[in-house]
C-alpha cells in the first residue's frame, strides 16, 4: 500500500486524536472534506486502518495493577483450549502466542496485587494444560504508541 503525504497527515492527526473533525484535517491539507472521507475509505479498505476505538483509563475504574504473565503449557496441543479459557477471563486484555520459554504471553489488569494473586491461583493456573506461570508486575508504562508512519 502506497500512501502519500496527505494520507500521512490524515493518519497522524487521527492517531493523535480519532475525534479530529474531518473538515479540520481538510482545511489543514487544502482539500475537501469529501476527498478526506474518500481517502479514509481507501485506507480502511486496504487494511492500513484497522479501526477506531475509545480508550478507557483502567486506573479510573480501579485497575491499578498491570502484569505480564508467561504461561507454560504441558503440550502445545492444548494451546487452543487454553486460549478459549483465557478469553473468558475479563482481566486478560492481551494474549500472544510466542516463541521462547512461554507458549502464551498475556497482559492482565487487576485491581491490586491480591486480585492478581487470586487471578493466577484460581483462574489461570487451573486451566487444563497450564503447567505453570511466570509473572512480571509492571511498575510504570513509559511508552505507549502506534507504529510510526
Amino acid at each position: 500500500m502506497k500512501i502519500d503525504g496527505i494520507d500521512k497527515i490524515i493518519i497522524k492527526r487521527l492517531v493523535k486524536d480519532a475525534r479530529t473533525p474531518v473538515l479540520s484535517i481538510a482545511r489543514e491539507v487544502g482539500i475537501s472534506g469529501a476527498a478526506i472521507h474518500q481517502r479514509l475509505r481507501k485506507l480502511e479498505k486496504s487494511d492500513l486502518i484497522d479501526g477506531y476505538k475509545m480508550i478507557i483509563n483502567p486506573k479510573s475504574l480501579g485497575y491499578t495493577t498491570t502484569a505480564f504473565v508467561g504461561v507454560f503449557l504441558d503440550s502445545s496441543s492444548q494451546y487452543s483450549s487454553a486460549i478459549k479459557r483465557l478469553k473468558d477471563i475479563p482481566e486478560v486484555v492481551e494474549s500472544h502466542y510466542t516463541t521462547g520459554n512461554y507458549a502464551i504471553f498475556i497482559k492482565v489488569m487487576c485491581k491490586n496485587n491480591e486480585d492478581l494473586m487470586s487471578l493466577l491461583n484460581k483462574d489461570i493456573q487451573n486451566i487444563k494444560g497450564v503447567s505453570r506461570t511466570e509473572t512480571f508486575i509492571s511498575l510504570d508504562q513509559q511508552i505507549d504508541r502506534q507504529i510510526n508512519i
